[in-house]
């Protein structure tokens, strides 16, 4: 959900639209609506308008206002509350209103005065409501019925689904109204003043003629286009014309420091801010503003280079031959602005990770990272290593553990620094690293090791007063499974049914070992009590055999 002065913003910004629009709308279509008025009195006697009864926001009733494109009979108001293609009450003329959903426009006097928006859930006659779950009646009377909306573009030919028969209601209550009561709620649950103009946008291409008939993905309806261009372009456009015009002005002011720049107040701001706008143009020809930057590899910081680059070599040759002021910067000067400009888009971009990469090393250089957050203690400097490392680091587990470091026994890694890890020591030392650094969680990422080597190393991480998560062995399983001639050979052993955890074996040979008694019995109650010697979900949470 998102916060309360956004939606509050989000709300006024939705009501402000309706009344603009209602009243724009109603003053141009004026001469239409008395066009249409005139028509409908010759093709059949009756009102011009039909108000029928609606339930609106907070179960209110009120009128909808619409043409009439019915006969002025009494069948026409004992019939089925929905209307099939063929249904004899609807009048010739009232057919093409109802095809071209003209009908609709009235309704825009029912947005002026507040009863509807221009997008919302369509709102249903009160007889009609009653059917709806009691969740979904909650969530849809929270807002305003709209005259469009996206179960109404999805279900533009309505009329077409359903005949002209005694089970017309039965048909749009089984088979209709449970698609659009799905719809309508996913609406509210995504709804912004730019997914309604988007839904606006798909309403008016819809009702052209040679497009209506072209079926529109329903995702797009939550996420047009607008509020993609609006998200990813227009935002990302903005923020690197800014950054690039800082970045020109900043070396311009630095540079009249050590000799002149006569150019001139206008021209000079003239020039950055064509530089400006042609580094967001090349940014975005180069796709850098569909990157998810919070999740985005450092190497796309190379893409940034490249755009930088080409901006830069555009302005120094063909832009100061078609635009001779720019023939007056210097080319340093053009460089230096690029190189900052470079640096701010990659800040901006990668903030987050820069912020806690400076917090991590403000941290360990006060020497008290090793207070913050659980401690963590990875066994195994490899390449499973890199899952467990990426597994602590996501968003939300990044505050609640902290990395202490690593223990391998290859000499040679001991002292450097994995994934930002460094190896502090050997498996042998796991019992006194645990101790030293009050280890909480022990993450045990070793695969190429042998069964004796395995149930050694979990013994002494058994020892220890810490949780033992052993990480699934997806490169030992994926290593272990061949494509020969489109047929996958498996050559792991089946597993034997009574077969005895080793992790489980360790972590009881380790506490006989030390002559832990009661703590034994009580794991061998525990044991009893889940169901066996291969039930230790209750301690390892991530053993390979849950998978």
């Amino acid at each position: 959900m998102p916060p309360a002065w956004l939606a509050a913003i989000d709300a006024f910004l939705r009501r402000g639209l309706d009344i603009c629009a209602s009243i724009f709308g109603l003053l141009v279509l004026a001469p239409f609506f008395i066009w249409i008025a005139i028509r409908i009195r010759q093709d059949s006697p009756g009102p011009i308008f039909y108000r029928g009864p609606r339930i609106g926001r907070f179960g209110k009733n009120f009128g909808i206002l619409k043409f009439r494109t019915m006969h002025e009979r009494p069948e026409s108001y004992r019939g089925a509350l929905v209307t099939a293609r063929d249904d004899p009450r609807i009048t010739p003329f009232g057919a093409w209103l109802r095809n071209t959903k003209i009908n609709e426009l009235p309704q825009l006097w029912n947005v002026l005065v507040g009863d509807m928006s221009l997008v919302g859930p369509r709102p249903e006659d009160p007889k009609i409501a009653e059917n709806w779950p009691a969740s979904v009646r909650s969530m849809l009377l929270k807002v305003r019925p709209g005259i469009t909306s996206p179960a109404t573009i999805l279900y533009r030919d309505e009329e077409a689904f359903l005949q002209s028969h005694h089970s017309v209601m039965d048909d749009y209550l089984r088979d209709i109204m449970p698609s659009k009561l799905r719809l309508d709620t996913l609406y509210i649950k995504n709804r912004s003043i730019l997914t309604d103009l988007d839904i606006v946008f798909w309403t008016v291409v819809v009702l052209l003629p040679y497009i209506k008939r072209i079926p529109i993905p329903q995702h797009r309806l939550y996420w047009g286009p607008l509020a993609i261009f609006t998200s990813r372009y227009l935002s990302w456009f903005l923020i690197d014309a800014l950054i690039a015009f800082s970045a020109i002005g900043l070396t311009g002011l630095i540079w009249r420091t050590s000799g002149p720049l006569d150019i001139g107040v206008l021209p000079s701001i003239g020039l950055a801010l064509i530089v400006s706008v042609l580094f967001s143009v090349i940014n975005a020809l180069l796709g850098l503003y569909a990157v998810e930057w919070s999740r985005a590899p450092a190497s796309d910081t190379f893409n940034l280079g490249l755009s930088i680059t080409v901006a830069t070599m555009v302005i120094l040759f063909p832009l100061s031959y078609f635009i001779p002021e720019f023939g007056l910067l210097p080319g340093g000067l053009i460089i230096v602005s690029a190189v900052l400009s470079l640096a701010g888009f990659i800040t901006v971009r990668y903030k987050e990770r820069l912020l806690t990469g400076l917090a991590t090393r403000w941290l360990n250089f006060r020497s008290g990272a090793s207070a913050i957050g659980e401690r963590i203690l990875i066994v195994g400097a490899g390449e499973n290593s890199q899952v467990a490392t990426w597994f602590l680091r996501q968003s939300k587990l990044a505050n609640a553990f902290t990395v202490v470091g690593m223990v391998d026994d290859d000499p040679r890694k001991l002292g450097l620094k994995y994934d930002g890890n460094r190896v502090i020591g050997t498996t042998r030392q796991i019992p006194e690293l645990a101790k030293k650094y009050d280890i909480g969680v022990i993450f045990y990422t070793i695969t190429n090791i042998s069964k004796a080597d395995r149930l050694a190393i979990l013994a002494r991480c058994a020892e220890c007063e810490a949780i033992v998560a052993v990480l699934p062995d997806m490169l030992e399983t994926l290593q272990e499974r061949f494509v020969i001639a489109n047929t996958i050979i498996d050559f792991r052993e089946e597993p034997r049914e009574n077969e005895i955890d080793p992790v489980l074996l360790a972590e009881l040979d380790a506490l006989a070992q030390a002559e832990k008694w009661d703590a034994l019995k009580d794991r061998l109650a525990e044991l009893r009590m889940f169901g066996g010697t291969n039930s230790v979900a209750n301690r390892y949470p991530l053993h390979r055999d849950q998978r």
